[in-house]
């Protein structure tokens, strides 16, 4: 499977979301390593941002309804930045068994865990993870999205800082 392929495509999402102001995170879920069955971008934005429109929550509900047709260990998740602990959790209990994400969330990302340290119901979960596909590019939508003194979400965060120190 080549990953740069799918993650093109949630960076697509995620430069949508960066022209209208909201955070550039873009999701694809595939089947089999090579039919796109659902993508999301972040619905987060401004002073209304909450934190449960994240482009993988957005994704995942509308995988939630298909996977009575799909084996959801065949497919593959796809985030333009290291799902939170929310997503990852919720990415564990719908059964995807890989994910592939750009960016390293230094303040958020959930993908360190160790599950064997955790309850059954996450424990006992097989997933792969693979970081840092197309990574440059992610970046690069961070940076604008933080130098961008209108954008007010995580504004002054750690993620911001460390994004921005960034060559």
């Amino acid at each position: 499977m080549t990953y740069e392929r799918f993650m093109k495509i949630a960076l697509d999402h995620a430069k949508v979301a960066l022209l209208n102001n909201e955070f550039p995170v873009g999701c694809v879920i595939t089947h089999e390593d090579d039919l796109l069955i659902t993508s999301a971008r972040t619905g987060t934005k401004g002073i209304d941002a909450n934190e449960v429109d994240h482009a993988e929550m957005l994704a995942l509900k509308e995988f939630s309804q298909m996977t009575k047709k799909i084996d959801p260990q065949k497919t593959t998740i796809f985030t333009t930045l290291e799902p939170c602990l929310m997503c990852f959790s919720a990415i564990l209990l719908s059964g995807i068994e890989t994910i592939v994400f750009a960016y390293e969330d230094i303040m958020g990302g959930g993908t360190s865990c160790d599950l064997t340290k955790l309850t059954p119901l996450y424990k006992e979960r097989k997933i792969s993870i693979v970081p840092g596909v197309l990574r440059s590019e992610s970046v690069s939508l961070f940076k604008t999205f933080f130098g961008n003194s209108n954008n007010v979400y995580l504004k002054d965060s750690l993620l911001a800082r460390h994004t921005l120190k960034l060559s």
